[in-house]
């Protein structure tokens, strides 16, 4: 079985890559799905695990908190919205507040992998320092 590449994202560069997932994706959602809430949703929850297994070991803390604002951003073209940036804000906010369990279900997602992920580097570090001696 093939293994997924190695963990190289920077804090910033996992939240860079998932705004850029979520923000193609809701504009494929607009084109292919007339905006789908389903559709942007299930894309969310990959984009929220790809996000928390390939940011750095020493970054793990950012990608729970990269990935709901990545949501935001993708969520943008997929809101709809009239009435020039008022209608569009309103639109988004409107949109984050029904699709909430989506948002909460993906920074579970990532929350979940990377507190896992952080147990074991944390558990190769104490096996790495060796046993201690008492005294």
């Amino acid at each position: 079985m093939r293994r997924l590449p190695e963990p190289r994202l920077t804090g910033l560069g996992a939240g860079l890559f998932a705004s850029a997932a979520m923000l193609l994706f809701g504009c494929l959602d607009l084109l292919l799905f007339d905006g789908s809430p389903l559709v942007y949703g299930l894309l969310f929850l990959p984009v929220s695990a790809l996000t928390a297994l390939w940011v750095r070991a020493a970054d793990l803390v950012t990608a729970p908190i990269s990935v709901p604002i990545a949501f935001a951003v993708g969520v943008i073209p997929v809101s709809g919205g009239e009435g020039g940036v008022g209608g569009h804000t309103m639109a988004v906010v409107t949109a984050l507040a029904v699709q909430a369990g989506w948002l909460y279900g993906g920074t579970l997602v990532a929350g979940v992998i990377t507190c896992v992920r952080k147990v074991r580097v944390m558990g190769r570090r104490g096996r790495a320092a060796g046993p201690r001696r008492p005294g």
